[in-house]
């Protein structure tokens, strides 16, 4: 009889261990995606409950108001946390339009969040110009004030492989920025297109940066042919990728960077599918750490469950 309830407890246990592993079961929280106009704000939720996505630091794009967004996250709190938007032709040209924006913003209590600041970003068709500033530059230290001030994560948007020749300049102030404000946590996302030695080494280097994996499946860029950092390889992380991320899956972030129609309607929910399917081939608490985990104590959102 004794043997027989150890048994049941075994099989139990081997079952719940499998149902926490399986990849459909893992939370997701996007750190990063974007609404323009043409995204339809009252359907974001039910978007986010079609592609199983826990909770989305969201920010607005071009004709969409800071208004727009604290509604969505007064609204949905536990689904929907407002990040400050800085990008645009006013932060682009240093207009004063850029500081009232930003001044707004820090003002609605709803904003819990920076989203990325634009550092090195090559011209992406008729979409996206190029732009290319300094660190120092005095609309990057406005909003640099201000999340250092308020605790929050800075999300630095830095295209190395494309900046070529600017590369290694942008890196080194990049490193001297991060190593002159320990306290404060430094995102790059899009894997600021490094590949998996460089990646590295940033990692041991220092202990305050970490990746955003936006931009970094073939589906996700298949559609431009900048040089974006592949993590994978068919459905499944590169095996130097997932080595990394075994490794250090506590400085890897889970973010989308849903920006456009097609990013929210036609792409989301197999976007999605595959991240959780190739973290889930990682153990299961750095599946857990990159999937929701990570978000959570870097924004200091609530956990899911």
């Amino acid at each position: 009889m004794i043997r027989c309830i150890f048994l049941l407890l075994c099989i139990l246990a081997v079952t719940t261990l499998a149902q926490a592993q399986a990849p459909d079961r893992l939370p997701l929280i996007d750190a990063h995606s974007q609404i323009d106009p043409d995204v339809d704000q009252s359907e974001i939720v039910s978007l986010l409950n079609k592609a199983g996505i826990a909770h989305v630091i969201l920010a607005a794009r071009n004709k969409v108001k800071p208004h727009h967004i604290a509604d969505l996250a007064r609204k949905h709190p536990d689904r929907i946390t407002a990040s400050m938007r800085t990008k645009g032709k006013a932060y682009n040209n240093n207009h004063p339009k850029y500081y009232k924006l930003l001044n707004k913003q820090a003002n609605m209590s709803e904003f819990n969040a920076m989203a990325e600041l634009i550092i090195w970003h090559a011209q992406k068709g008729n979409k996206a110009p190029e732009v290319i500033l300094p660190f120092d530059s005095e609309q990057v230290l406005a909003a640099f004030s201000i999340a250092k001030e308020r605790g929050w994560p800075f999300v630095v948007h830095i295209e190395f492989r494309a900046a070529g020749n600017d590369g290694p300049k942008y890196l080194s102030a990049f490193e001297d920025l991060a190593r002159t404000n320990k306290s404060m946590k430094f995102v790059l996302i899009h894997m600021a297109q490094l590949n998996a030695g460089q990646v590295r080494k940033l990692i041991q280097s220092h202990p305050n940066v970490y990746f955003m994996t936006s931009h970094t499946t073939p589906p996700s860029v298949r559609k431009t042919n900048q040089p974006w950092t592949i993590l994978f390889e068919g459905k499944n992380l590169k095996p130097e990728w997932k080595k990394l991320m075994s490794e250090h899956s506590d400085r890897f972030v889970f973010a989308l960077d849903n920006v456009w129609l097609h990013h929210w309607y036609e792409e989301f929910q197999g976007q999605a599918k595959l991240w959780r399917n190739a973290l889930g081939e990682l153990p299961l608490e750095s599946a857990h750490a990159i999937a929701h985990k990570n978000a959570e104590s870097l924004w200091n959102l609530t956990p899911v469950k």
